[in-house]
């Protein structure tokens, strides 16, 4: 129980300190291409960013502080197929950045407030659909893999109980609703790359913990959608 705890902390102070250096490549990326740094939407960007990553460190810490561990790294044993997906969806996401700061500094395809607003309403619901499977599924690890190192099995409760792969669907829209937040149209081309992306590897991992995971095919019958009720 100790080293547990001990490992715990050693995690959450690597989180602490890769969000630092988080922000610095965001802010880097976000206002160098912008070729400003007044960018009012750029600003209260990274302040939302912030807040929403603060208060999921404090609601992840107390429901289910493992996960700082299992999301340190990618872990051992991480199918390999599985690393061309992480490239594409976190280069996505960081093309994001960049994408909006270009758009900002010569007027490609700005969006209007009433789309920034509904930007920051999906912002809000990604990252609460981020931290409800986390909470809730301490298996929650950035790569695919069978974990046999820690009791692999199915999670069927929390979000896991309406749809088999709850993080991807937040995980779809982080990326539209930064494009919309930070009020570029033309942000949304990355955007639709991570959301392929995400759709293929969601194929991809059933195949997987279907063959792979004892009970998931029975949990395939139970919950039948994969990301949106009654659609898909």
């Amino acid at each position: 129980m100790v080293e547990a705890n001990q490992a715990q902390r050693r995690a959450l102070r690597q989180s602490l300190i890769s969000l630092v250096v988080t922000l610095v490549i965001m802010a880097a990326l976000l206002f160098v291409p912008a070729g400003t740094l007044d960018w009012p939407l750029g600003l209260w960007f990274m302040a939302a960013f912030l807040v929403a990553i603060g208060l999921s460190i404090l609601v992840l810490w107390r429901a289910n502080p493992d996960i700082f561990v299992a999301r340190s790294r990618v872990q051992a044993g991480t199918k390999s197929w599985d690393y061309v997906f992480l490239v594409l969806i976190i280069g996505g996401l960081a093309a994001l950045l960049p994408v909006a700061g270009l758009d900002y500094r010569f007027g490609w395809a700005q969006a209007p407030g009433c789309l920034v607003v509904a930007g920051y309403v999906l912002f809000v619901l990604s990252f609460a659909g981020q931290v409800w499977p986390q909470a809730t599924n301490r298996h929650f690890e950035p790569g695919i893999r069978i974990q046999t190192d820690r009791d692999h099995h199915v999670i069927d409760t929390g979000p896991y109980a309406y749809v088999r792969h709850p993080g991807y669907i937040s995980g779809a829209l982080l990326g539209v609703s930064v494009a919309l937040a930070l009020g570029s149209l033309a942000a949304l081309i990355p955007a639709a790359v991570v959301i392929a992306s995400l759709a293929i590897r969601t194929t991809a991992e059933e195949r997987t913990l279907r063959a792979e995971l004892p009970g998931y095919a029975d949990y395939m019958q139970r919950v039948r959608f994969r990301w949106i009720p009654g659609v898909w």
